[in-house]
């Protein structure tokens, strides 16, 4: 990461002064930028004897929605005190003065985001499952919700939304086509983009919504429940869920559009190759891993719906991982973010252009 863009992204001596106002005075401050991600950005900062987290959106000019943190702080702070795990939020602002740009500040929990790998730990068939049941189970605890009574119930206008779900992602695609398209075109993305617009289903149930649901924007608790392997002895760990992050996208609208997007990441032993094998965790076509008809079994189980327009849902999940792929590209042409994976998008997008075409026709099944 260069300097020039780091000084973007905080003024450290604005930052110090906003959290002593708030936090009060500590002997020792530091500020790390976190570059897992790939959107907003995320900054790790010592207060004291605190761990806290800020969040922000990327410099530069974002397409609309996109990168909305504020909206994250008001879900994360209804939820604190529900059935689903979140960091607690502590601080809100929107005084561009401080860092350049809205942001808030939450707690850091201690745990593991399961990326590219799974931990040594989990690396036996039974915390395998438990893997992947305690992440749908969290999915069908936030469709359960009852949104209303925690003041969610203005966040969002349920009714319509997966309509809206693909105008919206198909006006992103046009912002960032606005300059890509001198670079090359993605035909496939106008044909998907057509079919998910005639396909679209007219009725859906009415929930709280993550929006970006998926196995790395979790985490699970480090240390061990102290049971035993009988056959070995060895302490066994059980994976619990302590956190969900990345709720920028959250509202209220359709459960099955969450699940999709979830199932569009998760892999099966049977699928071709990633489209974004530098972004594409592969460790769950292991043994002991769920398929995805066994975590869409288990979220219907669990929330009462069914998973209808499973090709839709899946493939307007991909058809949003492209959009948002391309998005990425633009802001790499225009000098908007240093991150490697950027300038890759010019032919990643193609790939998962390709792959949501072959949903839509049949050919890369539940």
């Amino acid at each position: 990461m260069s300097e020039d863009y780091y000084e973007r992204l905080v003024d450290e001596d604005a930052l110090a002064a906003y959290l002593e106002a708030h936090l009060g005075d500590v002997d020792h401050y530091e500020v790390e930028r976190h570059e897992a991600g790939h959107s907003n950005e995320t900054l790790y900062v010592t207060w004291g004897d605190r761990d806290l987290v800020i969040r922000r959106p990327p410099p530069g000019e974002t397409a609309d929605t996109a990168h909305d943190v504020l909206r994250e702080y008001r879900v994360t702070n209804a939820l604190v005190d529900t059935d689903v795990p979140v960091p607690e939020p502590l601080l809100a602002c929107e005084n561009h003065d401080i860092i350049g740009s809205d942001f808030y500040v939450m707690e850091r929990l201690e745990g593991d985001v399961l990326r590219l790998e799974e931990p040594d730990r989990f690396a036996e068939p039974a915390s395998r499952e438990r893997i992947g049941d305690e992440l749908v189970d969290t999915l069908a605890s936030i469709h359960d919700l009852d949104y209303e009574a925690v003041g969610l119930g203005e966040f969002g206008y349920p009714e319509g939304y997966t309509e809206r779900q693909v105008e919206r992602w198909g006006q992103q695609l046009m912002w960032a086509f606005d300059v890509t398209v001198e670079e090359r075109e993605v035909p496939d993305l106008y044909e998907v983009g057509s079919w998910l617009q005639e396909n679209c289903p007219e009725e859906h149930p009415h929930t709280l919504v993550h929006g970006d649901y998926k196995l790395d924007n979790v985490m699970y608790a480090t240390g061990s429940d102290g049971s035993r392997d009988d056959r070995s002895g060895d302490a066994r760990e059980s994976p619990e869920l302590i956190g969900v992050f990345d709720w920028e996208m959250a509202t209220l609208g359709d459960p099955r559009a969450d699940l999709g997007w979830m199932l569009s990441y998760w892999r099966d032993a049977k699928d071709p190759e990633p489209s974004v094998p530098e972004l594409t965790a592969t460790f769950m076509e292991r043994e002991g891993y769920p398929t995805r008809r066994e975590l869409v079994d288990r979220w219907e189980a669990g929330t009462g719906y069914e998973f209808e327009h499973e090709r839709f849902y899946r493939a307007l999940a991909v058809y949003k991982l492209a959009a948002l792929g391309e998005m990425f590209f633009r802001r790499y042409l225009e000098g908007n973010s240093d991150d490697p994976m950027y300038p890759k998008m010019e032919d990643r997008v193609p790939a998962l252009a390709e792959r949501a075409r072959r949903i839509v026709e049949g050919d890369e099944p539940l």
